[in-house]
């Protein structure tokens, strides 16, 4: 079973997060400092760890260069400060993905699933959607038995869209995850390529859902 370790010095905190992940179908350990988290990386394993920025001692940061010089585990980083700095080292540092506090322990759980699905998943092995399949490693989309004709930046949103199934994407996270941490466009960048996207998909547009004021979501549902 999968097992995750929760690392915040909030007791609070972690006993809500540990109720949604069992209830979701994982095993939790916890930890309330960084420095009880690297003991715990020692004597056990992990498959993924929540890890808070702003603990006592060393904080979540140092916590997580630490882990990086030894281990591959995936790393969720929470945060009360949202800050677009805190967000890029957390990235640069090899955190999977950042989650700013308060949070939804719902969207949370989702985030856990999606990592660790694009971690999990073979290198090259294709996933699909019904009628819809996705290669990462050939950097192709076969829609109905049919290759989709699509640009080098189109098939990375996709991508991105798809491997967050269910998670609503704000067009700031898209331009990160897409056109990379350094890019400084103008968000209707990604509404260009939605569009585009969706003229590609044709029949199946209603992948991409749109959320009025924040971005896009993949939502699949089988027929």
């Amino acid at each position: 079973m999968t097992r995750l370790l929760i690392v915040d010095d909030d007791i609070h905190l972690r006993k809500l997060v540990q109720t949604y992940a069992e209830t979701s179908g994982y095993t939790c350990d916890e930890a309330s400092s960084g420095d009880a988290a690297l003991k715990k990386l020692l004597s056990s394993s992990c498959d993924l760890i929540i890890l808070d920025v702003m603990m006592p001692g060393e904080d979540g940061f140092k916590i997580l260069a630490k882990i990086r010089e030894t281990k591959d585990i995936p790393v969720i980083m929470l945060t009360a400060r949202n800050e677009e700095y805190d967000r890029l080292l957390g990235f640069r540092l090899g955190a999977d993905d950042y989650v700013p506090k308060p949070f939804s322990p719902r969207e949370l759980m989702a985030r856990v699933g999606a990592v660790l699905k694009r971690v999990n998943r073979k290198k090259g092995e294709a996933f699909s959607f019904g009628s819809l399949t996705i290669t990462p490693s050939a950097r192709t989309a076969v829609l109905e038995g049919k290759r989709l004709t699509l640009s080098p930046k189109e098939f990375d949103l996709l991508l991105a869209l798809a491997e967050n199934e269910h998670i609503v994407m704000s067009r700031e996270k898209l331009l990160q995850n897409v056109w990379g941490y350094s890019y400084y466009g103008d968000a209707r960048t990604v509404d260009t390529h939605i569009t585009s996207l969706r003229e590609h998909l044709g029949s199946y547009r209603k992948y991409i859902e749109t959320v009025w004021g924040v971005g896009y979501k993949f939502e699949y549902t089988e027929e």
